[in-house]
């Protein structure tokens, strides 16, 4: 802030109020400087709403009316988009077409929408392709994959992510999980169930005393294998409980009971009313796909990690006897197959393409695994040498292409699938620490001239655009060649934080107001990143007494120019004395017979003291006598001042270098009165009050700061 008023005469006083003012922010009363005294958050409270006022520093009235202002907090990305209602529940039918509305999902972000892209949000399928899709701008989830079948599947689990910046690296993410259920259509007629085999025991009764009760005496098969009566027939049906498999036992036997359901106790003692029968029934072998020895695989890799590399494998094996070689491929319905290849006969997976974490942190794909001899290999080989040849390496390729646009419409797909076992891979991208940690902010801070050593005047922190893992370190130190005598250091606090620390008792802005502090940065992941950033200290005083300031500014100017010569009329501030002279004996600053020759006086009209006025007329005066004593001569010259309305009534210096004969008098003025300035003792400032407590400092400053004695 500035007042017109201000003149730079140091007789301006500036004052700050309203909200946040002495808390959040501070003014320096001297030169109207806003500076903030603490971290500002937008989303805490964007704008400040302060009033200003320019006061006279001796009476403290007001130069000007109060004016208010407004500071805006402007927005930084620090804020990662939030689900707010997340995690979702979402339903939708079962066989519905591809791009069929599920839900809709909303994240939030904190930062200024106004502003940059910090709150423009971009959302992504982490967890849940191929089945689903979702708008990157809107959140609309939809179906990507035609006739999902509730029988088949019935709950699937997606993770979603919301990035900000765009999307772009570098942007801030959040993540939430939707659960989508399938629910049920009329799409499976009613069939009889299968059954085994039927038996029949044979009772001459009739009517309800012919009525069969069957039951498997427990034994072998007793938990496999059920039996109901047929109420028409009366005959045991023998029904499957759990399926079989031929490859672990080939044949069961077990021995079934019949008895009647209505005794008639008068006939006991002719004999126990049932019969048992024994059955045997083998199991035939059929054709299955293999079976992989995991429910699901999940393997890691290095971002960056060169094209080709082996990241894992799977295994599955054919359990059929006579067992036949397995083939292994990707489906080509994810999108792993782009970015991963897979050995045919081995099963291993590799990278196909450079993977970038922050891009893409994790992938989720299908493996398919099928025998030599089964269709469903030749399908998915014959697509891929399609998809690369495009049709054309082929002379009879239209019954194939028949087949593969008869699977793209699924026609083909669901009984080529039940030929070949699926199994889903799940690859995490690993973060390499590629970037080195900066100052989250580039930080400008200020020291006052008085300011301590030991005293620390800025706390600082780092970023790092790497994913950080738990136990992440940063240390802070000098660069090493800023490290020999320093001004100022830093302090490593071990938690993330340093403090920038002087070093000095005191700092002049005369002699340097501006210090730049490079600060190395290390992060404590593998392979070490570091950066050097560099530190803008400005010195600035912080006392208000501007005339203090102003009179040491002088003192320690040490020039020899001509009284009044500077462009800057400081006579009202400062008394001036620019040569006290040597008395009678010096004879280099003055000749001394110009006293004793009153005449050369008069020939003389110019005025050391003050600034020649070309508007004013020169004063006359009387002649003098020439054998006027010296004595009279001074006095008739004070008394021509005292009555000259033209004399300065200001604070002025009448210039006598006559001292007189004798003088035992010493010098008029101490100012530049000594060789050095180490000669002279300026302790005593400190007995005259605080109004000299900032000269007493400047002046005692070099004094008590020796730069060899600094570690």
């Amino acid at each position: 802030l500035h007042s017109d008023l201000d003149k730079g005469e140091g007789t301006v006083k500036y004052t700050l109020s309203g909200d946040g003012a002495g808390t959040v922010f501070t003014i320096d009363e001297t030169t109207g400087d806003i500076h903030a005294i603490r971290s500002l958050d937008r989303e805490e409270k964007p704008f400040y709403t302060l009033r200003a006022q320019a006061v006279d520093i001796e009476t403290r009235k007001p130069l000007e009316p109060e004016s208010e202002f407004i500071i805006k907090v402007q927005d930084i990305n620090d804020n990662e988009p939030k689900f707010l209602d997340g995690p979702y529940i979402a339903s939708v039918p079962e066989m519905s077409p591809v791009g069929a509305y599920v839900l809709q999902v909303k994240a939030t972000d904190a930062d200024d929408p106004t502003y940059g892209n910090s709150a423009r949000v971009v959302y992504s399928i982490l967890q849940g392709q191929p089945y689903f899709s979702i708008d990157p701008k809107t959140g609309v989830i939809r179906t990507a994959l035609p006739n999902m079948d509730r029988e088949v599947k019935e709950q699937y689990q997606v993770l979603i992510q919301a990035k900000d910046m765009g999307g772009q690296l570098g942007g801030l993410a959040g993540t939430t999980i939707v659960n989508i259920t399938l629910t049920d259509v009329n799409d499976n007629p009613p069939r009889f169930p299968k059954t085994i085999g039927r038996i029949r025991a044979v009772d001459p009764d009739f009517g309800q005393n012919a009525e069969i009760e069957y039951n498997i005496v427990p034994g072998d098969g007793g938990n496999l294998f059920d039996i109901v009566t047929d109420e028409d027939t009366q005959e045991g049906v023998i029904k499957l409980k759990k399926p079989l498999d031929f490859e672990t036992k080939k044949a069961y036997t077990f021995k079934v009971e019949a008895s009647n359901v209505h005794l008639d106790h008068r006939f006991h003692s002719a004999g126990p009313f049932k019969d048992t029968a024994t059955v045997k029934i083998s199991v035939l072998d059929v054709d299955e796909p293999p079976v992989f020895s995991k429910p699901l695989y999940t393997m890691e890799v290095y971002e960056d990690t060169p094209v080709g590399t082996i990241i894992g494998a799977v295994t599955a094996q054919d359990l059929d006897v006579g067992s036949s070689a397995v083939r292994y491929l990707i489906d080509w319905k994810s999108d792993g197959d782009s970015y991963f290849t897979i050995d045919a006969t081995e099963g291993t997976i590799a990278t196909n393409e450079l993977l970038d974490r922050e891009s893409t942190a994790q992938y989720n794909f299908s493996i398919i695994a099928s025998k030599v001899k089964n269709p469903v290999y030749l399908y998915y080989a014959t697509s891929y040498l399609l998809t690369a040849f495009n049709g054309s390496a082929f002379s009879s390729a239209k019954d194939i292409k028949k087949i593969l646009d008869r699977a793209r419409t699924n026609e083909v797909d669901d009984d080529l699938a039940q030929q070949g076992h699926r199994v889903n891979i799940l690859i995490n991208v690993l973060d390499v620490n590629e970037f080195p940690p900066e100052i989250s902010v580039p930080y400008e801070t200020a020291v006052c001239e008085n300011a301590k050593p030991g005293q620390i005047i800025q706390i600082v922190s780092a970023a790092d655009r790497d994913l950080s893992p738990a136990g992440q370190q940063f240390s802070f130190k000098l660069s090493p060649e800023a490290a020999i005598k320093p001004n100022f250091t830093v302090r490593d606090f071990r938690n993330n934080t340093a403090g920038i620390e002087t070093r000095r008792n005191g700092y002049s802005r005369r002699q340097q107001e501006l210090y730049f502090l490079p600060v190395v940065i290390e992060d404590s992941s593998y392979p070490v990143q570091s950066s050097t950033n560099t530190m803008t200290i400005r010195v600035c005083r912080c006392d208000s007494d501007a005339i203090v300031v102003l009179y040491v500014a002088l003192r320690r100017q040490k020039k020899k120019d001509t009284l009044m010569t500077s462009k800057e009329d400081i006579r009202d501030n400062v008394i001036h004395y620019d040569d006290e002279g040597g008395g009678e004996e010096d004879t280099q600053a003055f000749d001394i017979g110009a006293l004793r020759n009153p005449k050369v006086i008069e020939d003389n009209k110019i005025r050391r003291d003050i600034k020649p006025d070309s508007l004013c007329l020169p004063r006359q005066r009387q002649p003098v006598e020439d054998n006027t004593d010296i004595k009279d001569f001074i006095n008739q010259r004070l008394q021509e001042n005292d009555v000259d309305p033209t004399a300065p009534p200001y604070d002025s210096l009448a210039t006598y270098a006559y001292e007189g004969n004798g003088s035992v008098a010493d010098s008029l003025s101490s100012i530049e009165s000594l060789t050095t300035e180490a000669d002279q003792d300026y302790n005593y400032l400190t007995d005259w009050g605080p109004r000299f407590k900032v000269l007493a400092d400047m002046f005692g400053e070099e004094e008590s700061y020796n730069p060899d004695k600094v570690t």
